[in-house]
């Protein structure tokens, strides 16, 4: 196909009558959309629920076991003048 062909198919095809919808056909995308953003809204509920709690539980442990803080030795030092 030359290009004057390929130019002439693209006005006929932008020519034509856009597709309808089907009213049914629209209520069902309506409602699938709908219930969609509802389970996207949800998951993004739980997921900044479970960070939460995941920070939550690293700041109680963090506090109670301290580990910036260095262990007790677990060797006494050696004894001189005796």
């Amino acid at each position: 196909m030359n290009r004057p062909q390929r130019e002439a198919a693209v006005r006929r095809i932008m020519e034509q009558a856009a597709p309808t919808v089907p009213p049914e056909l629209y209520a069902d995308v309506v409602r699938r959309g709908g219930r969609l953003l509802r389970r996207r809204r949800v998951a993004r509920r739980l997921m900044w629920l479970l960070l939460s709690a995941v920070t939550v539980a690293f700041l109680v442990w963090a506090l109670t076991a301290q580990p910036w803080v260095e262990p007790p030795s677990k060797t006494t030092p050696p004894l001189t003048d005796w």
